[in-house]
């Protein structure tokens, strides 16, 4: 019995064109037609992995989790009902409109909607991406990842750990509270900043190619404020990476070559070197208000020789017999 991926993502915001354009244009999605008031995005041979509805609140919607069997279903429910979480079998419209074939409705502690569902629909047609690029990191890892702010992180600790088995990969302590946790081979498909507020913090995408992710760069820059942290490279899943400001205030990662691991054998520890080897300046932040203090942490970081292993099936990057 398990939860195996993250299967796509829900958000509520009343302006559907400026996704149309950061979706389509910045992140390369495939935009589909919905009949009513939302659109939604493909990424890759899923019917949809993104939908945004028009509703008021510019924040996360849902999140929809894949499990394996029908019965992971059954069994899930089972569990969150004797912890006394209210659960809802999902009506066949709603199946209809996730294009899955069974689901199953819950809140956890904060309020978040989550949706598991079964055996998601594979479109007929091939994947048309926004802007030319070879394609995003998908299949058995999922969409990608998905990142909340909490106010009781305990108490969203014991939730997805211990009811719904989302497995700790590391978390760190300082300068906050952070989180993270496995489902498959990607280093991390969900996360929680212990920030002391609720709310969406980001989601990820990663990309096939590293071109197509700097690229996209290129194109958040044109387009002042939408970049949100420059280009860096993070220490636990070791992914190169940018964050925009999305058209609905939170973040939205784009990045390459993040970190598999082997789920069986993966041992969870505290992380102390800080989030990014180098880069991830926060733009957003003040000197006062953290921007010194994660600056400072690079830095060190830098000075001890902290750096991810070589990519070894890349050797243009390390100048082994490029030509």
């Amino acid at each position: 019995m398990a939860i195996s991926a993250l299967g796509y993502l829900g958000v509520r915001s009343d302006m559907l064109d400026d996704w149309s354009a950061f979706a389509g244009h910045l992140l390369g999605m495939q935009q589909i037609d919905r009949a009513g008031k939302s659109i939604a995005f493909r990424m890759d041979d899923r019917k949809q992995r993104l939908v945004i509805s028009d509703e008021p609140g510019e924040t996360l919607a849902f999140m929809g989790w894949e499990v394996e069997t029908a019965a992971d279903l059954d069994h899930y429910a089972a569990r969150l009902e004797q912890a006394g979480t209210k659960v809802q079998l999902g009506r066949r419209d709603l199946a209809d409109r996730r294009f899955v074939e069974d689901l199953i409705v819950f809140h956890d502690p904060a309020g978040n909607r989550l949706e598991l569902v079964h055996n998601p629909m594979i479109a007929s047609d091939p994947f048309v991406p926004g802007r030319p690029i070879d394609g995003f990191v998908t299949g058995a890892q999922g969409m990608g990842h998905a990142v909340l702010h909490v106010k009781n992180i305990d108490q969203m600790l014991a939730f997805y750990r211990d009811i719904l088995d989302f497995r700790v990969s590391d978390f760190g302590l300082s300068p906050y509270p952070l989180y993270f946790f496995h489902l498959n081979g990607r280093h991390h498909t969900f996360a929680m900043v212990g920030s002391g507020r609720a709310g969406f913090h980001h989601f990820m995408v990663e990309f096939q190619n590293l071109d197509d992710m700097g690229q996209g760069y290129d194109l958040a820059q044109l387009d002042e404020g939408r970049v949100g942290y420059t280009i860096g490279r993070h220490t636990n899943d070791f992914m190169t990476s940018y964050y925009a400001n999305s058209p609905s205030g939170f973040f939205v990662e784009s990045g390459w070559g993040g970190r598999v691991i082997d789920p069986d054998t993966w041992q969870p520890h505290e992380t102390t070197v800080g989030p990014s080897f180098w880069g991830h300046e926060r733009l957003y932040l003040t000197e006062d208000g953290g921007r010194k203090t994660l600056r400072d942490m690079r830095l060190k970081a830098a000075a001890d020789g902290q750096r991810a292993p070589p990519l070894v099936d890349c050797p243009w990057l390390y100048g082994q017999g490029y030509k």
